[in-house]
């Protein structure tokens, strides 16, 4: 299905499509290992009204695949990364609050910190990965609970082109819980005027017994290629 719509200052409602209702403010709530969900839906949806409004002159926004996106169950959303607009097009593509799983530099400025745990960001120590133990627990425990958690597979911005995938999270989740993996599809394109984004869901993919983490990593990855237009990496 495609959903073609222009960016508006206007913000759907939170949509009650997996895991929890949403009220207008979430009650913390503890997730073990003394981490609390600090998701606030009121930023959420304070939050995306402003990117609509910030966005709407220079993006034009097309959405595929809604109907790929889990209602009743956890789910792990690994979308292509290419710049820092990424992350709110892809909220109002969802129409619904998320868990973000991000680099750990980006919390360590009280404000930032604050605003990021509200939108639901888990963060990703990579040079020390005992340190954010509690906090991938904390994913699974979100996953678990039904919600939705995004996790970028190159780990950082590769613009125009494909990353290589990184294994380590999906390992994690292969181990401990049976969670359908969504490839997105993030593709910018148009010259003069506003530039069109499609970002495009696809269809659930299930890890099979006899595959390895890094093959199904693959599998994804090219999903998403697919999905952005993209050659795979190193193609």
């Amino acid at each position: 299905m495609k959903s073609p719509a222009a960016i508006r200052g206007g913000v759907p409602a939170a949509s009650s499509r997996g895991g929890r209702s949403q009220g207008a403010v979430q009650a913390r709530r503890p997730l073990g290992g003394g981490v609390s969900s600090d998701r606030k839906d009121w930023v959420f949806r304070f939050t995306l009204f402003v990117a609509g409004v910030a966005l709407r002159p220079f993006f034009r926004l097309e959405i595929q695949g809604e109907e790929n996106l889990p209602r009743d169950r956890g789910f792990v959303l690994l979308p292509k990364h290419q710049r820092w607009e990424d992350i709110p097009l892809l909220s109002l593509a969802a129409k619904r609050p998320l868990y973000y799983v991000a680099k750990v530099e980006l919390f360590r400025k009280g404000f930032c910190d604050w605003f990021l745990r509200s939108l639901g960001g888990l963060p990703l120590n990579r040079e020390k990965p005992l340190a954010g133990k509690r906090y991938l627990q904390a994913m699974l425990t979100l996953l678990g609970e039904g919600e939705g958690v995004v996790v970028f597979p190159e780990g950082t911005y590769f613009r125009d082109r494909m990353g290589p995938g990184q294994v380590g999270i999906v390992r994690l989740i292969l181990s401990r819980l049976p969670m359908p993996f969504i490839p997105v599809g993030i593709r910018y394109s148009g010259g003069r005027g506003r530039c069109l984004v499609q970002v495009r869901f696809g269809r659930a993919l299930h890890a099979e017994k006899s595959a390895s983490p890094k093959e199904f990593v693959d599998e994804i990855m090219a999903r998403i290629a697919e999905l952005s237009e993209f050659s795979p990496a190193g193609c």
